[in-house]
């Protein structure tokens, strides 16, 4: 018997922002360091969890720039 189940899907949560000096370069607004968990799960499984650190735009949500 032979199952395929392709069902993936990522989650991201920002867990902490501080904000930083500097701004976007797309919109030109406000930009924070932010600490990022990504969860990946398989068929409803979790499979993989990463924290790391970004550098998030406040306004249009774009990440500039992502530290381990």
């Amino acid at each position: 018997m032979v199952v395929f189940c392709f069902l993936v899907d990522q989650k991201r949560k920002l867990k902490r922002t501080k904000p930083v000096a500097g701004s976007c370069s797309r919109c030109q607004r406000g930009a924070s360091v932010a600490d990022i968990l990504t969860k990946t799960r398989f068929c409803y499984v979790p499979v993989y969890w990463r924290s790391c650190k970004a550098i998030v735009c406040t306004f249009c949500g774009a990440t500039l720039k992502t530290y381990p």
